[in-house]
């Protein structure tokens, strides 16, 4: 199945009509070529999507549990994502957005990492708004020392950070979710701090302001991709109210947060991530034919 943490953020909001476009490496071979084609037949702009000669495209073997949870192992030594270089940066496909996204396993190499900085420098320059996403994949990285510096380096530019109960821990040495977002605000001032809990739906800090909304309940055949659609459903909502963050009403940033939640619900009925992504019919089906939260 095609996927990757950013581009299944950007397939969810292609999904749900946006407008949008990828940036990174990929071989020249039969996997890069396979996924150039699914951006491109789901209408993502391709123009920052670099094909590499010397490097093989990156693989990911996830196993699957009996409920659906994932596991990973990775076929990258060195994979053509790590080798995207600064002159490879399209500057101008960042000019023309509004939300620019990023991971942290842009940042695991060189030199990827001097290149995803760059990118994320220019569009904070720009006054773009930044999402984020600690995608923790501990065997991708050289070192857990490595992993935690370069975790926190994205953290001092991003608005919006979609974590994980683990990369919470990870992050601050703290469980507590008010605590640990409180943490990263005090640190880095995120205006939006999302933690994903699983079937259990998510906790938002907004700077003082806190809250904690439920899942939706559903036959779980796959976990892939589900964090990835609902920080997807979570941008796809920012874009269209048209505010800033700090301007929304709680009961606005609830109702976006419980759209998000539908979102990661429903990709975990189908397997794989991009494959997986809901339409606004799916979605709205989805609600008519479930009792409301």
């Amino acid at each position: 199945n095609p996927g990757g943490a950013p581009g299944n953020v950007l397939a969810c909001l292609a999904h749900l009509n946006m407008k949008t476009a990828f940036m990174g490496k990929v071989g020249n071979d039969q996997f890069g070529r396979f996924l150039n084609e699914t951006l491109q037949r789901i209408r993502i702009d391709t123009a920052g999507l670099i094909f590499s000669e010397q490097t093989n495209t990156t693989l990911a073997f996830i196993h699957l549990d009996s409920e659906g949870d994932r596991s990973f192992s990775f076929y990258r030594n060195p994979g053509a994502d790590m080798m995207l270089n600064e002159e490879e940066i399209n500057l101008k496909l960042i000019e023309n957005t509004r939300i620019f996204h990023f991971g942290s396993i842009s940042m695991t190499h060189e030199p990827c990492a001097s290149a995803t900085l760059k990118a994320v420098k220019f569009a904070k320059e720009k006054g773009k708004l930044i999402s984020y996403d600690p995608n923790l994949r501990i065997p991708l990285w050289q070192d857990i020392k490595h992993a935690k510096r370069m975790i926190l380096l994205g953290l001092q530019y991003a608005d919006i950070v979609k974590i994980s109960e683990e990369e919470l821990e990870f992050i601050t040495g703290i469980k507590d979710l008010k605590e640990g977002s409180k943490y990263i605000y005090d640190l880095f001032q995120t205006k939006l701090i999302m933690i994903t809990l699983g079937p259990n739906g998510s906790f938002y800090r907004r700077g003082e302001e806190i809250g904690k909304r439920p899942g939706r309940k559903v036959e779980t055949v796959d976990t892939t991709g589900a964090g990835d659609a609902f920080l997807g459903g979570l941008l796809y909502q920012i874009v269209k109210n048209e505010q800033s963050i700090t301007d929304l009403t709680v009961e606005k940033i609830e109702q976006m947060v419980d759209f998000a939640n539908v979102l990661g619900a429903l990709v975990t009925l189908k397997k794989g991530a991009i494959p997986a992504m809901p339409t606004l019919e799916d979605i709205q089906y989805f609600i008519d034919n479930n009792d409301a939260i």
